[in-house]
């Protein structure tokens, strides 16, 4: 559903040419990038700010600049020393592929590539840059975002959570960079206040329905519709949803996700057709 032609050839041209020096850690770049991932993330962006009448142009780098960071994410938590995964998007690991050393140096390049390319997009005028780059710093880093959650993850192995806790861990590691997306595509649009705090409960929920239906997924998928290695999350002796609740409750705690996001949207007086149709896959989804 996600794969856009537009968000690929935009990625093509921020990227450095796989040829260009260093070689090695562009061709880890591009390996990891052009994976045949969904593009969620930016797929997001460019709903939202579609249906905040925002023009693709004024859209497109930032939603790139996200899949940047996600990508940077999944180099680093797939690093033997975090999650320590060999498989990714059907295809061998960037460490695996090319060395640890080299691994980190890529999403260390994509990091700072994602903020570069948010800084110097001209479609946009420079308040609306700022608040770009604050959302997406926060979202990545700590204390609310990405790196925030990775180490609570962490940090949860081999004992159990309570419920509070996995929401945590699943709100920072999962949910803060959707919900980034989300705002900053209503951001781009010029929402109001209580537009965008409507989009903000909407992106909360279909964070934590993203990252429910992962855990489901992982003991109920094959690593062909996966694309990564399923299982891991019971043998790493993860805090997941279906760990603390087993599967049919978890089920039900992915409708209820799924109703909330939902009815966030029905606060928004535009159409958010394509918003729902991403909450309705994301509850369907088989990978």
């Amino acid at each position: 559903m996600f794969q856009n032609t537009l968000v690929e050839v935009e990625l093509n041209n921020l990227l450095p040419a796989s040829g260009a020096a260093p070689e090695k850690v562009h061709q880890a770049i591009r390996w990891s990038m052009f994976a045949g991932g969904k593009r969620f993330r930016p797929a997001l962006l460019l709903a939202t700010g579609e249906a905040f009448g925002a023009p693709v142009t004024a859209l497109i780098k930032t939603a790139c600049a996200f899949e940047m960071i996600h990508t940077y994410s999944l180099i680093h938590d797939d690093l033997p020393s975090m999650d320590d995964d060999d498989l990714r998007r059907g295809r061998p690991t960037c460490h695996v592929r090319f060395g640890e050393a080299t691994a980190i140096l890529a999403g260390d390049a994509l990091q700072t590539l994602a903020f570069r390319t948010i800084a110097e997009d001209e479609q946009l005028d420079l308040a609306t840059r700022v608040a770009l780059i604050s959302e997406l710093a926060r979202a990545s880093g700590t204390p609310e975002g990405m790196v925030a959650g990775q180490a609570l993850d962490m940090e949860a192995e081999a004992r159990q959570v309570n419920a509070r806790e996995l929401e945590d861990i699943h709100r920072h590691k999962t949910g803060a960079l959707i919900v980034a997306a989300a705002r900053s595509g209503a951001i781009i649009g010029k929402a109001t206040e209580a537009e965008l705090d409507a989009v903000t409960t909407y992106g909360w929920h279909l964070g934590l329905l993203f990252q429910i239906t992962d855990d489901l997924l992982d003991i109920t998928a094959s690593a062909e519709d996966l694309g990564k290695t399923p299982g891991k999350d019971a043998q790493s002796r993860k805090a997941t949803y279906p760990g603390l609740y087993g599967i049919e409750e978890t089920r039900e705690a992915a409708a209820n996700a799924h109703r909330a996001g939902c009815d966030a949207l029905d606060r928004i007086d535009r159409s958010t057709t394509v918003l729902r149709e991403i909450v309705d896959f994301i509850l369907n989804r088989t990978g």
